[in-house]
């Protein structure tokens, strides 16, 4: 369904832009929800200590989450595509909280795959793609910019939970964490997604910019295309190749860098603070980057985050030093905000907008959500064959080059 234009006069444009408060709102359910999934791997140890479970076995709840979380993501662009993310974000913020819940008393394998795997990554399947497509329709000019800073949601929550989940952890207990996760996710997410409208004209207003842009030039004109005119397109296939690089290389290492910190006989606290280091430099990567991809383009900022993803992974395959770990860190989250701001941007100016929401979903299906389920799983399987995490690292960065070519050979979609 297009976004309809809402026709204002000179000099009516309201005293108050309701995008912000869409862009706020939905802001602050990134940090709740990216801060807690992003703390499973501080989760790891105490899992591997209290049941004897093996790595892989850890992982592939992580790799189902994301396979749920990648179908759902296609229902739930759909359906922000038609009723908007109000409602999306109701049931999805209220999956997530039950699900942290549950996690709280579970004692073996199929309550983990359950609660983790298919509860949270359902609900996650409403946490990325509904809230970057609602902003791609409140802003025509700025894009990658207000994307790039609702995105920082992420950043934040990765810099700030794994942190407090680790004392917690230490003060209590893994099982009470898990609870109080739980109960945040499932208050705050229900109650700041009542702000969030599916686009201006459910408020009377029109897109940020909309003209400007568009005299501009700063905003593509590229014709709508439905979801099946565009996986006939090389275009649809290339862009779901890099996101498949991109979720394979980052999940691996949110899944796995605190295990091979704590390999190197880092203590726990600084083993997540590593973690966190990721979240807070793919901060800056966000605006930064998300401010150079408005003025050269997206597919520009891809190119630069693969080559610094690339450089980093290696980089880490022979390292044996803490502060190593921490330049790795501060790299890899770099270019890890660039690249995640301009996956939604790029796709619509790919494909359009009208059905936005449900090509994205679909595309981090077959893109992004496989890698990042099959990044940790394999990562896992790999130390608890080799008892290293070096092979694993390689195959991230060569997969980061796979991306770098991908995107080299990314052109714009044809105008009719």
């Amino acid at each position: 369904m297009p976004v309809q234009k809402i026709p204002q006069p000179p000099g009516a444009r309201p005293r108050f832009f309701y995008g912000y408060i869409v862009a706020g709102a939905a802001l602050f359910t990134m940090v709740i929800n990216y801060g807690a999934y992003n703390s499973f791997g501080v989760f790891f140890e105490s899992l591997l200590t209290d049941f004897n479970w093996n790595r892989a076995t850890i992982s592939g709840a992580l790799s189902l989450s994301w396979i749920m979380q990648g179908v759902f993501s296609m229902i739930m662009g759909r359906l922000t595509d038609r009723v908007g993310p109000r409602i999306v974000l109701t049931i999805c913020g209220s999956l997530i909280g039950l699900g942290y819940l549950l996690m709280s008393r579970i004692g073996a394998v199929w309550q983990l795959y359950l609660f983790y795997g298919v509860i949270i990554g359902s609900g996650m399947g409403g946490s990325w793609v509904p809230i970057v497509s609602t902003i791609a329709r409140w802003f025509v000019k700025r894009r990658n910019l207000m994307t790039g800073i609702v995105l920082t949601g992420v950043s934040i929550g990765t810099l700030a939970a794994p942190p407090v989940v680790s004392r917690l952890i230490s003060a209590y207990n893994w099982r009470i964490s898990y609870l109080a996760l739980g109960t945040v996710v499932l208050v705050a997410v229900v109650l700041v997604a009542q702000f969030l409208r599916r686009d201006p004209t459910r408020v009377k207003q029109r897109p940020y910019g909309e003209s400007e842009g568009l005299k501009q030039g700063s905003v593509p004109e590229t014709r709508p295309f439905s979801l099946r005119e565009a996986v006939h397109t090389r275009q649809f296939w290339l862009a779901s190749g890099m996101f498949f690089c991109f979720g394979f290389s980052v999940y691996t290492i949110m899944a796995h860098i605190v295990l091979d910190a704590g390999g190197l006989g880092i203590s726990s606290v600084s083993a997540a603070n590593i973690l966190a280091t990721i979240g807070g430099l793919s901060l800056a990567g966000r605006i930064v980057l998300g401010i150079a991809a408005d003025r050269f383009g997206n597919r520009q900022v891809f190119i630069i985050g693969f080559i610094l993803m690339a450089a980093a992974l290696f980089w880490l395959v022979p390292n044996k030093e803490v502060w190593g770990l921490y330049l790795f860190a501060a790299v890899f989250g770099f270019a890890f905000g660039g690249c995640a701001t301009s996956e939604s941007p790029l796709v619509a100016g790919l494909f359009g907008l009208s059905s936005h929401g449900l090509i994205l979903g679909v595309m981090n299906v077959v893109g992004f959500t496989l890698g990042a389920a099959i990044g940790p799983f394999v990562a896992g399987h790999i130390f608890d064959v080799t008892g290293s995490y070096q092979l694993a690292f390689i195959v991230s960065g060569a997969l980061s080059v796979v991306g770098l070519i991908l995107t080299a050979l990314l052109s714009p979609t044809e105008k009719s």
